[in-house]
């Protein structure tokens, strides 16, 4: 599971060896567990409500994930060694980081550098701390939790070297944005990620952590930084002590893993090389639709503009220009309101990209002091939470008398965790949604985020935005991303004076001193100690005592799912393909957000029908996320994004696709069940980039429980690509310079796979020809990398491959 699908996560990290030395218990599993929904907490519409945020949102979710929690609980007294934080404790990426990470472990007198694979993508943000990690799929991980080996082809390795130093007034998030848009470009996919130069030692190793955690938006694998003095330096702040500090430098000047500044330095030998000065990077925000769009601060009304009126796409909504000034205006609890396009209407400080970063989070509260000094706020229709991924953050940012004016500006303490990032912010003000949905407005969200695909964030807002912490709170006072910083004001102060974005901004040296006198290592040293204590609602939390977990056929919730059923002792080989339809055809990008959703379960459709009929009530519905572990949701819940582009709708946007045959426009749920019934094999094609985002499993589980045989796309995400291939799906690679569009594929034919149904004609990576029924033919690439991942196939999948190795020794005897 991953921790963007819900409140419940594990990281394997716990299941390296390396964790020998955490508490005395190794191998320990960490599931952390963010919050599910954020009450709505406009600062002037009820301030109780707001002041206690972070304690209604723990209530609702022990209420509606009562049996998740129950079922983790169960877990951490039915297997060994597996350790369970519970609620609340924070992002398990920051915990990682500031908790779990060793660096080098000394055990059994042998001493070897620290290692981790984890649930979800961000896994990366380690790497900030010299610690070679990465995220895989769930479906990959039961591997190693079964103590199966990982194999991965052998990555090439981008060096990166940054020369310079930010300018005052360039935060982090800036240099993020400006290192995935440069990585993408340069072709990350896959490979691993090194930082050198003389650039690197002028970086805290929270703002490497900031760079390292957006690694899979920039499609990388890892996103490396070697140890250093600044990550000595970050040890002892976190608590390590100075004798374990010292051990770690010793060993890795040994092994000639350590980087000394003061050395000579010689230039790395990389796959390829980039270079980036850090003087050049710029104030930015990315978006609308993808993270690696970055548009400089300073261009941001001119962006703006011209996405209003391009054709629809990544860059564009296809408005006309005489709509693009439109005002509605409405009633917002008996006060006037208004919004246009672009208008800001959700503004979060979220996420573990930026949350892990003091002089951002600082800023900030930097920003928010001065404005209710100048006497700004934010208006009451725009909805605003803080999310910090550590309890330190609100320690921090108490001492310091910064969290009072975050909570001013109605940014207060919501949860630890994944919340507006995920598409967990909760409904706007029925007002609000009734004035966008009823004139059709591209509202706008602003977040401190990893992720802004469409339909991720928030059904109603069509444009989300990127952006440092400090620039969120800015978007928020003034109200729009149609703005130009530089030249208007973001509002009018209590004197009747204009206030400009110069006039809030904090400097370098103002941030640095807050950080000085506020951030202590005692913070880290008492919220770790006490981490596993949890809350009265989880250490009352009742648990089955039975070492077989007993599912309750009622729970819809927890389901066993389908996924081993039939299974028989023999592998059924690779599977054939023949005259399958096509379900879906998609463009380039198509993430899992897309694929397998985490928002609200909508009323009407195949999930909130499948609810309905088991007595749940629609305000119970919940999200797609939090009930990710029912089988029965998660394929109803795949391709239910409501801005996915189907090619087969003709220009229609949602969660629906063309049943071929009878030319039904039917829910894909509805259309492949279709299918199923009639006996016909399912595929889709996609464009490059398909299975970016998350790392969740769901995304393969849904399409095999559709019935989808193979996915054949421009190009694969790599944590998505194993996921497929963990699940027995056939993903295949059209030719360079080739594409469904270029091959003149509509979708509607019929789609035969010319696979050997022995295995052992099967190659990794060799040609795959497929034909249609209109005549056409063309070669694609079988993306399974491996001869390990060739055994998997063969299995239909790791599932039935671990079930059928655990048992073979019972079948000897």
């Amino acid at each position: 599971m991953d921790n963007t699908g819900g409140p419940a996560v594990v990281d394997l990290a716990a299941m390296r060896d390396v964790m020998a030395e955490l508490d005395n218990d190794p191998n320990k599993i960490n599931p952390l567990i963010p919050v599910d929904l954020v009450i709505d907490h406009s600062v002037r519409v009820d301030v109780a409500r707001c002041e206690d945020a972070l304690k209604q949102n723990m209530s609702l979710e022990f209420s509606r994930n009562k049996e998740r929690f129950s079922f983790f609980k169960w877990a951490s007294s039915a297997f060994n060694n597996m350790l369970v934080l519970p609620p609340g404790s924070g992002i398990l990426h920051q915990v990682n980081l500031e908790y779990l990470s060793r660096v080098v472990f000394k055990a059994d007198g042998v001493m070897y550098p620290d290692s981790v694979v984890g649930t979800d993508s961000h896994t990366t943000m380690i790497n900030s701390l010299g610690v070679a990690g990465w995220g895989v799929g769930g479906i990959e991980a039961m591997t190693a939790m079964l103590g199966q080996p990982m194999s991965m082809v052998l990555p090439g390795v981008v060096g990166l070297k940054l020369t310079g130093k930010l300018k005052d007034g360039v935060t982090t998030t800036d240099l993020a944005l400006t290192l995935t848009q440069m990585l993408r470009k340069h072709g990350a996919v896959g490979k691993f990620v090194e930082f050198y130069g003389e650039g690197v030692a002028t970086l805290p190793l929270p703002a490497r952590a900031t760079i390292a955690n957006m690694t899979p938006e920039y499609g990388a694998t890892m996103g490396f930084f070697p140890v250093d003095h600044v990550a000595l330096d970050y040890l002892r702040l976190i608590g390590r002590s100075d004798e374990t500090v010292l051990m770690i430098e010793a060993y890795l000047r040994a092994n000639k893993m350590f980087v000394d500044s003061n050395d000579p330095q010689t230039e790395p030998v990389y796959s390829s090389y980039l270079e980036l000065d850090l003087t050049k990077v710029e104030p930015s925000v990315a978006g609308p639709k993808r993270p690696h769009d970055r548009v400089p601060l300073k261009e941001m009304k001119s962006d703006w503009h011209a996405c209003l009126g391009n054709e629809v796409g990544f860059k564009g909504y296809g408005l006309p220009k005489e709509q693009h000034d439109k005002v509605v205006k409405f009633d917002f609890h008996g006060e006037p309101a208004e919004i246009r396009h672009g208008s800001v209407v959700l503004a979060a400080v979220c996420s573990s990209t930026n949350s892990s970063n003091p002089s951002v989070m600082i800023g900030a509260g930097l920003v928010a002091k001065k404005a209710c000094e100048l006497g700004l706020e934010v208006k009451p229709w725009v909805k605003t939470s803080l999310a910090p991924g550590s309890l330190v953050v609100t320690k921090y940012l108490a001492h310091s008398g910064l969290q009072e004016y975050l909570n001013k500006q109605g940014f207060h303490i919501v949860g630890y965790g994944c919340t507006t990032c995920i598409g967990n912010s909760g409904d706007l003000d029925e007002s609000v949604s009734a004035a966008i949905t009823e004139n059709d407005v591209v509202a706008a969200a602003v977040l401190s985020g990893n992720r802004n695909y469409e339909g991720r964030v928030h059904p109603l807002t069509r444009a989300n935005y990127l952006a440092s912490p400090p620039l969120v709170v800015v978007y928020a006072l003034a109200g729009t991303v149609c703005i130009d910083f530089e030249k208007e004001p973001i509002g009018v102060g209590k004197d009747g004076k204009e206030v400009y974005f110069r006039d809030v901004w904090p400097t370098a040296e103002e941030i640095e001193q807050v950080i000085k006198s506020s951030i202590l290592p005692e913070m880290f040293k008492s919220t770790y100690g006490s981490i596993t204590k949890g809350n009265d609602e989880w250490n009352d939390l009742a648990v089955p005592e039975e070492m077989l977990f007993p599912w309750d056929p009622k729970s819809t919730y927890i389901h066993k799912p389908a996924y081993l059923e039939n299974l028989t002792m023999s592998p059924p080989g690779p599977p054939s393909v023949k005259d399958a339809y096509c379900l879906l055809s998609l463009g380039d990008s198509i993430t899992t957000d897309h694929i397998s959703p985490s928002g609200v379960i909508k009323p009407g459709t195949p999930a909130a029908k499948y609810l309905l009929e088991r007595g749940v009530e629609p305000k119970n519905f919940t999200t797609y996320g939090s009930r990710r572990a029912n089988d029965e949701i998660v394929v109803r819940g795949a391709f239910a994004n409501i801005r996915i582009v189907n090619k087969l709708l003709k220009g229609e946007v949602g969660p629906k696709t063309v049943h071929v045959p009878t030319e039904e426009k039917l829910y894909v749920f509805d259309a492949a069940m279709k299918y199923k019934s009639e006996g016909h094999d399912m595929i889709i094609l996609a464009g490059d980039e398909y299975g970016a985002g998350s790392s969740r499993d769901s995304a393969a589980k849904g399409p095999l429980l559709l019935g989808v045989k193979s996915v054949i796309a421009k190009g694969f995400e790599r944590i998505h690509r194993s996921n497929l291939v963990g699940m027995g799906i056939i993903p295949l690679r059209f030719k360079d310079g080739e594409d469904a569009d270029s091959l003149g594929l509509t979708g509607h034919e019929k789609f035969t796979i010319d696979l050997p149904s022995n295995i052992s004609e099967i190659s990794p990576g060799q040609d795959v020809t497929v034909t249609t029924n209109t005549g056409k033919s063309f070669n694609s690439t079988l993306c399974i990398n491996t001869q390990v991942e060739l055994e998997y196939f063969n299995h239909g999948g790791i599932l039935p491959y671990l079930i059928r190795k655990l048992a073979e020794p019972s079948k000897e005897q």
